[in-house]
């Protein structure tokens, strides 16, 4: 190994160390309180997703994903969930790069990162992940990639944006004390 590559190579465990201090010292109420926020928000994304698309996304798109028989409005709802609770982990996870540390731990960051949250969530779910996994899986509705339908872009946004504000400010809130 070259100079140049062992210091790259070090210098790149010793950011990894360092995030992973940082994460280390998020308390867990945090944690908790982004996991629950998620758990709240997706419901009125999946009361968007269910009853706002002519196409059966929550109960035939989301069971198939993951290879179960549908429509199962069931397991589309618990994929859903929990689909909602991983990505406020992620969202935690995420805040602790340092840059960003300090500005999750205000009301107003926690409103903006939302925006960008949801922005960010659709672009790479919605509109490039989803066309891809969903023609993988056989979807009789997959949209085309990327999907840029609109106004139902807008729609997603929208969407996403309401899922994170709970998960944002929750953390915002813990975060404060």
């Amino acid at each position: 190994m070259t100079s140049t590559t062992k210091a790259t190579a070090d210098l790149g465990r010793g950011y990894a160390q360092a995030l992973a201090t940082r994460l280390r010292a998020v308390p867990a109420l945090a944690w908790i309180a982004a996991a629950v926020g998620g758990f709240l928000g997706s419901v009125p994304l999946g009361l968007m997703m269910q009853y706002g698309n002519p196409k059966p996304l929550i109960a035939l798109a989301l069971p198939m994903m993951y290879g179960l028989p549908g429509p199962d409005l069931l397991a589309g709802w618990v994929i859903h969930q929990f689909h909602g609770v991983a990505l406020a982990v992620m969202y935690v996870a995420a805040v602790q790069w340092e840059p960003l540390t300090e500005y999750p731990r205000t009301l107003r960051g926690a409103v903006v990162l939302a925006v960008v949250v949801g922005a960010v969530s659709t672009v790479l779910l919605s509109v490039l992940l989803m066309p891809l996994w969903l023609g993988a899986v056989g979807y009789p509705f997959t949209p085309a990639f990327p999907d840029l339908t609109m106004p139902e872009k807008l729609w997603s946004i929208l969407g996403h944006v309401i899922y994170a504000l709970p998960a944002t400010v929750g953390y915002a809130l813990v975060m404060r004390r």
